[in-house]
C-alpha cells in the first residue's frame, strides 16, 4: 500500500475510505484527564500519543501567554525540545461572559497556583453570586509543533454556569457547566463517551483530523 507523508510529519496509508495516520507524537501535558480524552479521540486514527512521564520529562514551562494559542505554542515547543518528537499541546479553559472572559487562560489556577478543581469551582460560583447572566463557553486550542512551524485548531462549546455542582464524571469545571447541546445536565452528569462527542476538545480534534486525514 502506498505511503505518503503530510506536512505535519505524519505518515499515512492511502486507500479505502480514510487514510490511517501512523505517527507518534508527544503530548505536551501532565494533565492525565486531558491525555486520556485525547487518546480516546485519536486512537481510532492511529495517532499514538506519548506522554511526558513516559520519557521522564518533568520540567514544566511557564505559561506566560495571554491567549490559549500563545500558551499552547509555549508548551508544544518545550515538549519538542525535550523529546525531538512532533509535539501536540492543548491549552483550554472556561470563558464566562459576565466576568469579561475570566477565568480564561487562568482556568486551572483561578483560585491560586496550586488550587484544586473544587477550589476553582467554588471561587467561580462565588463570583457569580446573584448574577442572572451565566453564559459561558469552553475553548480548546490545539497546537502541533514539528520543529519548524506551528499549526493550530480551535474548538468551542457554548453553555451556561449552573448554580451548584452536579455529577461525578469529568474534571475541572464540568460539574457546573451545562452545554447547549445537552440542556438540563452538567458535563459531569453525562457519559464520558458522550462528552467526548460534544466537548470543546472534541471539536478541536475534529478540526485537526480534517486537516490530517483525507476523507
Amino acid at each position: 500500500m502506498k505511503m505518503q507523508e503530510n506536512r505535519f510529519g505524519a505518515k499515512s496509508k492511502v486507500g479505502g475510505m480514510r487514510e490511517q495516520v501512523l505517527q507518534r507524537w508527544i503530548l505536551a501535558s501532565h494533565n492525565l484527564h486531558k491525555a486520556e480524552e485525547l487518546r480516546q479521540m485519536l486512537g481510532p486514527y492511529h495517532v499514538e500519543l506519548i506522554n511526558l512521564a513516559q520519557l521522564q520529562i518533568t520540567e514544566v514551562p511557564d505559561e506566560t501567554g495571554n491567549t490559549f494559542r500563545e500558551n499552547a505554542l509555549i508548551k508544544a515547543q518545550a515538549a519538542y525540545a525535550a523529546s525531538n518528537l512532533p509535539a501536540l499541546a492543548d491549552d483550554s479553559g472556561l470563558e464566562v461572559e459576565v466576568l469579561n472572559g475570566l477565568p480564561g487562560v487562568h482556568s486551572a489556577r483561578f483560585a491560586g497556583p496550586k488550587a484544586t478543581d473544587v477550589e476553582n469551582v467554588q471561587l467561580l460560583l462565588k463570583r457569580l453570586t446573584n448574577q442572572v447572566n451565566r453564559r459561558a463557553r469552553f475553548v480548546c486550542v490545539l497546537c502541533l509543533w514539528n520543529g519548524k512551524e506551528a499549526t493550530y485548531w480551535e474548538g468551542r462549546v457554548e453553555g451556561q454556569i449552573l448554580e451548584t455542582p452536579r455529577g461525578h464524571h469529568g474534571f475541572g469545571y464540568d460539574p457546573v457547566f451545562e452545554a447547549q447541546e445537552i440542556p438540563g445536565r452538567s458535563l459531569a452528569e453525562i457519559d464520558p463517551a458522550k462528552k467526548n462527542e460534544i466537548s470543546h476538545r472534541a471539536a478541536a480534534v475534529r478540526s485537526m483530523l480534517a486537516s490530517l486525514i483525507a476523507i
